[in-house]
């Protein structure tokens, strides 16, 4: 298991907005900067800048035709951040199961207390 995060992916994950645009892009298979602000709360700028920090990082790649910018997801990008967070679930899971033998163990000694008391 590695626990290596990169911290500039999930910065970029990390906002709301970002993640609604990969989700409209993967579904779409891909997106302008105007179309993704169609479906978005936020203006066509504010699109254009949360793409670049989506370019920024890998997440998605841009291709131009004429003035028209596309961009689509980089899939292989996606996967790192989807096995970084597997990664990280499964050491919380250790350190839950971990406190839970703990959180027994004390228990039943309490218990175990309990019934030498009575």
């Amino acid at each position: 298991m590695s626990l290596a995060v990169d911290d500039d992916l999930w910065s970029a994950i990390g906002d709301p907005t970002r993640r609604r645009m990969l989700d409209l892009l993967l579904s779409e298979g891909g997106g302008t900067a105007t179309s993704l602000s169609e479906h978005l709360p936020v203006t066509r700028q504010a699109v254009a800048k949360h793409l670049a920090v989506l370019d920024r990082v890998g997440l998605v790649h841009v291709s131009t035709a004429g003035r028209e910018r596309r961009f689509r997801v980089d899939h292989a990008r996606l996967a790192v951040a989807v096995d970084q967070m597997t990664d990280v679930g499964a050491a919380w899971d250790a350190r839950l199961r971990r406190i839970r033998r703990i959180a027994e163990t004390i228990q039943r000694r309490r218990d175990s207390e309990t019934e030498k008391e009575q």
